[in-house]
């Protein structure tokens, strides 16, 4: 591939986006976990973030199916990683806010697997 004198486009990351059923429900949840304010909203779309920074974006789908994990019958497809202090302390403060704790649970001293209020598996640990 020659790029000859030509510069590369400039590509930013902007935004990961979950497919849900809610986004209000969703971005509320995110909010509050992650101390992200509402950077846009419409009844189908919600994006959590700083002006300047990546964000975390929220689109209703109709027909959505929550992942199954670990049940592979409808995969997870992505999960985010959220790094912590304190494993207990973080994952009390999670469920409060709605997530819910799956039984399996593969690592539990180094990483807890919790499902936020569309069922999409996400990760906490002290490792990241």
């Amino acid at each position: 591939m020659s790029t000859g004198n030509t510069s590369a486009p400039a590509i930013r990351y902007s935004a990961v986006t979950f497919d849900c059923p809610d986004p209000a429900e969703l971005a509320r949840f995110y909010g509050e976990a992650l101390g992200l304010p509402i950077a846009l909203s419409t009844d189908d779309f919600v994006l959590l973030g700083q002006e300047g920074s990546a964000g975390l974006g929220f689109n209703r789908l109709a027909g959505y199916r929550r992942p199954t994990w670990p049940d592979p019958s409808q995969e997870k497809q992505a999960h985010l990683e959220m790094g912590v202090d304190d494993l207990d302390a973080a994952q009390a403060r999670l469920l409060a806010l709605g997530a819910v704790e799956p039984a399996a649970q593969p690592e539990p001293d180094r990483w807890r697997v919790l499902l936020d209020p569309a069922g999409h598996p996400f990760c906490i640990s002290t490792l990241v």
